[in-house]
């Protein structure tokens, strides 16, 4: 296909192939609905990609915390050592990756080659994580994984633009935060039962399935999205380079909204990765014990999730995205800090209520805030960036947060070190509303929703 040919190009709303609608040079956004079908496939590929973070955070701090690889005195300087790496790569892997797609040619389209290569890498190394019995080693095999599954995480990113009418925005994000609250879900039970049943290690064979499964519905069901931009001679290194010029700065919204979205995900990675370890110091529970009561406080967060998401996202179509996105850090933050300072579980648990209606509003409003804002043909680049945000905040979380509780540990304070990391939760949920004040909402119209195509 030639340049211009490629330039005259959009996707079809039924398979994703390209139609003469679009110019991919100005990337306006595809103008006829898809089915619910497509939405539901393209939203599960979020369930196996989350339900990665999850397990994956919670293994390593069973196993770093319970399974004596360290003293108790180190556990805080592992968690950074097995975290910061991993976000570092994740960080520079995604964003470069996801604005190479943007101008991949291939017979799958511009995206899918990427997920089906970082799928299949992420299988290998959760089977190397599986197997660690070392800090070391479960570094090692974090860091690659978090190469993997940036290679996949950024084009898919810009993916799900590609596809996606205005009209469907708001429903699009409703269902991606829901599937993240599945993937969440999955990943944590998958991890907590199996600590239960004495077959910890099955937990991420379980959870390679589900991506394997999720991708597959993706790549084998759903169509190409949109024609590569043109490349006009430039080489693969200049175009990687391109990923990370300064230009982007000028998209002010854009940047502040992703501040703010490390910010917020960032607090909630503190919560759900330390509970663990709050359970068994701050209540003296036992692995088994944690992992227990781990489950019950799933249970609330998720239902709390599930009847937050919909009614949120709907609601933002209304009332604009930011006002949700204001409700959502400061439920975080209230949440946070009642589970941070009760000495009961029964009280704990009304604050992971609170944590769970705001989690799910927050992922229901927050991707389609982003997708308002980001230029269209560049998604990949813009969305890749965005998605820092989502794949570093479990490692960044683990990282900062270990570093707090070995220097309260190390003041005498093991009991009170967990309840130190939550209420630097809040504080993030407070910096993340404050640095949200300087994204400036586009103004969407009121237009009443096209049908769906026929195929």
């Amino acid at each position: 296909m030639s340049d211009a040919t490629a330039a005259t190009l959009s996707p079809n709303a039924v398979n994703g192939d390209a139609t003469p609608e679009t110019d991919p040079e100005a990337g306006a956004r595809p103008t006829a609905l898809l089915p619910m079908t497509q939405l539901l496939r393209i939203s599960a590929y979020w369930l196996g990609l989350t339900a990665i973070d999850a397990a994956v955070g919670l293994f390593i701090t069973n196993r770093v915390e319970f399974d004596s690889l360290v003293p108790k005195a180190d556990v805080g300087k592992s968690l950074f050592m097995i975290g910061i790496g991993a976000a570092i790569v994740g960080i520079i892997i995604q964003p470069t990756v996801g604005y190479i797609s943007d101008y991949t040619v291939s017979r799958w389209g511009r995206r899918k080659p990427y997920i089906v290569f970082g799928s299949l890498l992420d299988v290998v190394f959760l089977m190397g994580i599986a197997m660690g019995n070392s800090v070391l080693m479960l570094a090692a095999f974090m860091l690659l994984l978090s190469i993997s599954t940036n290679i996949a995480r950024g084009p898919f990113q810009g993916y799900v633009p590609d596809l996606v009418a205005e009209p469907q925005v708001g429903m699009a994000s409703g269902m991606v935060g829901l599937m993240q609250v599945v993937g969440n879900v999955t990943g944590f039970l998958l991890v907590s039962l199996s600590v239960t049943l004495g077959v910890m290690p099955l937990s991420l064979v379980a959870v390679a399935l589900v991506e394997l499964v999720t991708m597959a519905s993706v790549v084998l069901k759903v169509g190409k999205g949109m024609p590569p931009k043109p490349r006009h001679g430039k080489s693969w290194t200049r175009i990687a380079r391109e990923a990370w010029a300064t230009d982007i700065l000028r998209e002010r919204s854009y940047v502040w909204l992703l501040v703010s979205r490390l910010l917020f995900l960032i607090a909630g990675s503190l919560l759900v990765n330390f509970v663990v370890i709050y359970l068994g110091r701050a209540f003296s529970m036992s692995k088994e014990e944690a992992n227990s009561m781990y489950v019950a406080i799933l249970i609330v967060v998720v239902a709390a999730n599930v009847v937050a998401i919909l009614p949120a996202s709907r609601l933002s179509d209304r009332v604009g995205r930011k006002p949700l996105i204001f409700a959502a850090c400061a439920g975080g933050a209230a949440g946070t800090a009642i589970i941070a300072l009760t000495p009961s579980i029964p009280i704990a648990l009304i604050g992971a209520a609170l944590f769970g209606a705001a989690n799910g509003s927050f992922l229901a409003v927050d991707w389609a805030l982003m997708t308002d804002i980001i230029p269209r043909a560049s998604a990949g680049r813009y969305m890749g960036m965005s998605n820092v945000a989502t794949g570093s905040a479990t490692p960044i979380s683990i990282a900062l947060g270990g570093i707090v509780l070995d220097l309260v540990t190390s003041g005498g304070n093991e009991a009170l070190s967990p309840r130190v990391v939550f209420l630097i939760a809040v504080a993030f949920f407070a910096a993340a509303a404050v640095v949200l004040r300087r994204v400036v909402e586009p103004h969407r119209g009121r237009d009443p929703l096209p049908r769906p195509a026929v195929a």
